[in-house]
């Protein structure tokens, strides 16, 4: 009974927490931030997305089998009042990355995106499945049909399947986010501005006045609005109280 104790005064020490807050960083780019405004949870997004293939070691990655359980674990932690998503990935395993999104999109808690750097090809779907999505000037976005690497039969069932997986994802991006589906289906059908491939990339301004993105900001940007939203929460679920 003693030793439970014990574990679990370790745990609520401030001096333990900052200990797994480090470790976190170091081993998943994740970190919990405590203030007076409440607790967020940051997740990064960077490098490729790994899916069911393992990437070389020399890859930077992001596996989704440790994203998943952690947003399961933010959704259903009293103590975080909201999530807050930096990417700056060059996309990868689509399936992955849509498991990922859908996720996000699915939870109930404040959750904000911020694209630094790029979010591109499945990096698009991540950004915009949080409730709100943010893009920093400099940063860039590359829309592209699905690609495969690897021998590709050719028979109907192949671009059938191709299809299948493309109307996926560009279903997604439309329903959580402003752009229009002929819009940014004629983006990914784009010609002349990617070397031996079709589709485009756009820039921070671009992307919000196409409806993509949100707004245009940083980080200051990105963690007002997530503190504004859990007050608003917190103000509902009082009143729900009530």
């Amino acid at each position: 009974m003693m030793q439970e104790e014990q574990t679990k005064n370790d745990k609520n020490d401030p001096a333990t927490e900052s200990e797994e807050n480090t470790q976190n960083i170091k081993d998943f780019g994740m970190t919990d931030i405590q203030n007076s405004r409440g607790k967020i949870h940051c997740l990064s997004i960077v490098g490729q997305v790994e899916g069911h293939m393992l990437l070389p070691a020399q890859n930077k990655s992001t596996k989704y089998e440790h994203v998943i359980p952690l947003l399961v674990s933010v959704e259903q932690d009293e103590r975080i009042d909201g999530l807050l998503v930096v990417l700056n990935t060059i996309g990868g395993d689509v399936e992955a990355g849509l498991a990922i999104a859908e996720m996000i999109a699915g939870m109930t808690k404040p959750t904000v995106s911020l694209v630094l750097g790029g979010g591109h090809s499945i990096g698009v779907p991540l950004a915009v499945s949080a409730k709100r999505s943010f893009i920093v000037p400099s940063a860039t976005m590359t829309i592209h049909p699905i690609r495969m690497n690897g021998t590709v039969i050719g028979v109907p069932q192949t671009y059938e399947y191709f299809n299948k997986m493309q109307e996926r994802v560009v279903n997604f991006v439309v329903k959580n986010s402003g752009i229009k589906k002929n819009v940014f289906t004629d983006l990914m059908m784009k010609t002349g501005e990617i070397a031996n491939d079709v589709g485009c990339i756009i820039l921070g301004d671009e992307a919000v006045r196409l409806g993509l993105i949100d707004e245009v900001s940083g980080i200051d940007g990105a963690l007002e609005c997530l503190y504004g939203m859990i007050e608003e929460r917190r103000a509902d679920n009082k009143q729900d109280k009530k």
